[in-house]
């Protein structure tokens, strides 16, 4: 019998089983009770509680995995930040774009001034290796003076209506957190935006823009990746 990838020790369900269950979490519309029901009903009986876990463990490797398949992603770069209340406090949570509208990173802060945009472009930086060929932000100033500050020779355009890209982009997170009745803190907000981002850069197709048989292979092949990644193949 052969081991268990280093994500599966210790845990009693199959890997087809957490992966396909992570998958349904962070792909759909779903609470971790309704992929309990959904479970159930193929005969997997799991509590919600194990399913949270899985997402929140298992989830965050997976998205580290994918990050390292996606490989070099595009040269413009949307920046923009939500306003996000948890529990009764503002946090801010950061996020760039390229200009495909694959998420490149997300950060959450509890500001969005110069020190915490500067920290943002740095996390960029780190995690893309090399710095764009434009900067697209809003006119919030603190962009501009991190801009100065870490990648001054890069092109920053304030333009108006250019950065819709980066705006239109917070449109899921918002989703999901109606339907999750607000993320409980700081933290459940990273940890949940950073598997969600990436997920979402893998199914999200442009199912709109193309023909139902390009359309399937391009599914077939995120499924393929999703399945290689995960070990669930």
């Amino acid at each position: 019998m052969t081991s268990r990838p280093p994500t599966y020790r210790g845990y009693r369900f199959s890997p087809e089983i957490i992966s396909h269950a992570v998958w349904l979490y962070y792909r759909f519309g779903l609470s971790v009770r309704d992929v309990e029901d959904l479970l159930a009903e193929r005969g997997v009986t799991v509590t919600y509680e194990a399913i949270r876990q899985w997402c929140r463990t298992s989830g965050l490797d997976y998205a580290r995995r994918l990050r390292h398949r996606r490989g070099r992603q595009g040269g413009t770069w949307h920046l923009d930040e939500l306003f996000v209340k948890i529990q009764g406090r503002q946090q801010y949570l950061w996020r760039a774009v390229d200009e495909d509208g694959d998420v490149l990173d997300i950060l959450v802060q509890s500001r969005r001034n110069k020190r915490a945009a500067k920290r943002f472009f740095r996390k960029l930086l780190k995690r893309q290796g090399r710095e764009p060929r434009r900067l697209i932000t809003d006119k919030l100033r603190s962009y501009s003076a991190a801009h100065r500050t870490v990648m001054p020779s890069v092109v920053h355009s304030t333009r108006q209506y250019e950065n819709n890209r980066a705006e239109v982009s917070h449109q899921p997170t918002r989703q999901r957190e109606r339907q999750m009745r607000r993320f409980k803190s700081a933290a459940h907000l990273q940890r949940f935006a950073s598997v969600y981002g990436v997920v979402q850069n893998l199914f999200r197709v442009g199912r709109h823009l193309l023909r139902a048989v390009h359309y399937r292979l391009m599914r077939t092949r995120s499924l393929g990746m999703w399945n290689e990644v995960t070990c669930a193949c």
